[in-house]
């Protein structure tokens, strides 16, 4: 479900041919990237490039996620967010929590 490349000591993950965070795909994401967080200080990138949709589950494991993160000391951004989901994640004031980036270059800028 999600292709898995390392920049800079920076796990960047990103959606395979999938364009709607929707339940059917939100338990199978909590648990493919809480892989990636098992380890204390994991710098993580949820690169959204493809997904025009996300409905509550969706954006509950993006919280997830998070939390996840939080509680293990790691960082978590996200990054190429389609327009009409930000419209979505500034309706639910989720900019204010999430860390999010326009693109990967620009999330990895902001680790250093």
């Amino acid at each position: 479900m999600l292709k898995h490349e390392s920049k800079n000591g920076v796990e960047v993950l990103a959606f395979d041919n999938i364009n709607k965070l929707n339940i059917l795909i939100a338990q199978s994401l909590k648990e493919e990237v809480a892989q990636y967080l098992s380890k204390p200080n994991t710098k993580l990138i949820l690169n959204l490039k493809g997904i025009e949709y996300v409905d509550s589950s969706g954006f509950g494991a993006l919280l997830s996620i998070l939390r996840n993160a939080k509680n293990n000391d790691s960082q978590f951004k996200i990054c190429n967010i389609s327009k009409d989901v930000m419209e979505l994640v500034k309706l639910l004031q989720l900019h204010n929590v999430f860390d999010i980036c326009d693109d990967v270059s620009d999330c990895l800028k902001n680790f250093e």
